[in-house]
């Protein structure tokens, strides 16, 4: 696509730290610059601080075809007109999600035991992005089979080693969307893809500074996506603005006749209308403080947080406390979640290998990944921190029996009804906020499948002790590190909870204002260094 050199030298490039979608399909409509451009110039950030340099491990590999996909998308540009707000646009995705095997990447949940094997075709939520003109530039690293192989410390896999944290040496990425948060703190791409089980897409955004929304079970489908569990699993957005996951959660939800999950979902709304500053104003607010931890230094930011909620127009009842709180907190509830994914991971596991277009040699259930792992221990299972999978050998010696559906039964009456469905009616709610790193909350709507939506809220003082978190090597507090406030709210209330975060995001604007990652985590590269006609 040709581009005017005059206009290029007298505009200013958007940061690619820091870019949106919307500012980037701009350009590229004015033809400031091209998709070959932005491909580009975002592989060449992974290449400074993905392996080189910081060594974040966020990128557990990259698209071959990327170049040629984006020449593609330039010269329909040109020929037929733009596709829509994501014609061209460079986006990441877990590695638990499949992608075209054709295209020249893997789908392996981070384990090599998945490596080479081919999938039938991408997900549909990818394929879904694909059409819309997406270009996915690479996989994002995880925790291995989404945290779900034993006591490891979070964001390792075997393929992809372990991600760390841009804001802090050595900090913890949390969650097993860790690859995509952390793309996303530095700019890696526009837009990513993450999944969540419990917890998986709002713990990472939380500690990388960004948005993510874990999605109602069956708002959007789980086809073709390595699996823990058909009850809690559920793919979202994690992007560095409240629109910009609004944009890709409107593209990626919808039926899918091969996941039963989706098939009861109502209307999908447009989420683009949700974006209004006035999202809160005369709306109610409960803070469920009897499923809050005891006090710590969030707090202190949450509660000035709540002031600001005020200051837009919301009713803020604190406390809303939830009556089955101590049922919720119990270690019953841990252990009914436990047995409900102990169970589906072995099911969902063996019945996503069957469905590979090809498998790996001798890799035809999660029996033989446990068998590729111990044969292969230098890459599966490397001394000192990460050496377990006793997760997978529990699955292993799992099955569906009355136990487990009564669990499921038990896990959705603590969740929904008697949980988040009876604390909104009781105090005529019309979500809940609450800091994003306490597990209680987050818990609860794992066993309810229900929503979350995270937005950045505060940075950890200067003052803050690193804290490790023995056996991993990694620091779960640290100075500066990032922490996010979350919506939650009951079914397919995305869209309300999308407003909310919108209206705090916009009236705070803590990304933008807070600070950034540490300097040897910030590629220098942008889009000025691969424009040739720029440098001449």
């Amino acid at each position: 696509m040709p581009r005017d050199v005059s206009v290029q030298q007298s505009t200013q490039l958007p940061d690619l730290y820091e870019a949106g979608i919307a500012e980037l399909q701009q350009g590229l409509e004015k033809g400031h610059f091209t998709s070959v451009d932005l491909v580009k110039a975002y592989l060449a950030r992974i290449e400074e601080v993905n392996l080189n340099g910081a060594a974040l491990h966020a990128v557990i590999e990259t698209n071959p075809q990327a170049l040629t996909q984006a020449a593609a998308l330039d010269t329909e540009r040109e020929n037929n007109g733009s596709r829509g707000p994501l014609h061209g646009i460079p986006l990441l995705i877990k590695d638990n999600i499949a992608t075209l095997h054709e295209e020249g990447m893997n789908t392996t949940a981070g384990s090599y035991a998945l490596l080479g094997s081919e999938v039938a075709g991408d997900a549909p939520v990818a394929a879904k992005l694909r059409e819309a003109g997406a270009i996915f530039i690479g996989k994002t690293n995880m925790c291995e089979w989404a945290a779900y192989r034993g006591q490891v410390p979070s964001g390792f896999s075997g393929r992809g080693g372990q991600t760390v944290s841009p804001y802090y040496p050595n900090g913890d990425p949390s969650g097993s969307s860790c690859g995509s948060g952390v793309a996303m703190a530095v700019g890696l791409a526009a837009g990513s893809l993450g999944s969540e089980t419990d917890g998986s897409i709002i713990l990472p955004s939380s500690n990388s500074n960004i948005v993510g929304i874990k999605p109602t079970v069956g708002l959007a489908s789980r086809t073709r996506v390595i699996p823990i569990s058909s009850t809690q699993d559920t793919v979202g957005p994690m992007c560095r603005s409240v629109a910009d996951a609004a944009l890709l959660l409107s593209f990626i939800a919808g039926k899918d006749e091969s996941d039963e999950a989706t098939k009861s979902q109502p209307e999908i709304p447009d989420y683009m209308k949700a974006l209004v500053e006035g999202a809160l104003k005369s709306k109610k607010i409960g803070v469920p403080r009897n499923l809050m931890k005891e006090k710590n230094p969030v707090e202190d930011d949450f509660d000035k947080a709540l002031d600001i909620l005020r200051s837009l127009g919301a009713e803020i009842v604190d406390p809303a406390d939830f009556h089955n709180a101590e049922e919720l907190k119990a270690p019953d509830l841990g252990e009914y979640e436990e047995l409900v994914l102990t169970v589906e991971l072995k099911v969902g596991i063996n019945k996503y290998i069957s469905e590979l277009r090809k498998r790996p040699p001798n890799v035809n259930s999660l029996a033989d990944v446990i068998k590729f792992n111990n044969e292969n221990k230098d890459k599966e299972l490397p001394e000192p921190y990460y050496t377990d999978q006793s997760q997978l050998y529990k699955s292993e010696d799992s099955k569906e029996d009355e136990q487990y559906y009564e669990a499921i039964k038990k896990d959705y009456e603590l969740g929904r009804t008697e949980g988040i469905d009876a604390a909104l009616k009781e105090f005529g709610l019309d979500a809940f906020v609450l800091p994003s790193s306490y597990s209680y909350a987050r818990n609860v709507t794992a066993i309810a499948g229900y929503p979350l939506v995270s937005v950045p809220l505060g940075f950890h003082a200067e003052t803050v002790e690193p804290t490790p978190d023995p056996p991993t090597p990694l620091h779960t507090t640290a100075p500066g590190t990032p922490f996010g406030l979350c919506f939650m709210g009951t079914a397919y209330s995305e869209y309300h909870l999308i407003g909310f975060a919108y209206a705090f995001e916009q009236a705070t604007q803590v990304r933008l204002k807070g600070r950034k990652a540490f300097p040897e985590a910030i590629p220098k590269n942008q889009l000025k260094d691969v424009i040739v006609n720029l440098r001449e």
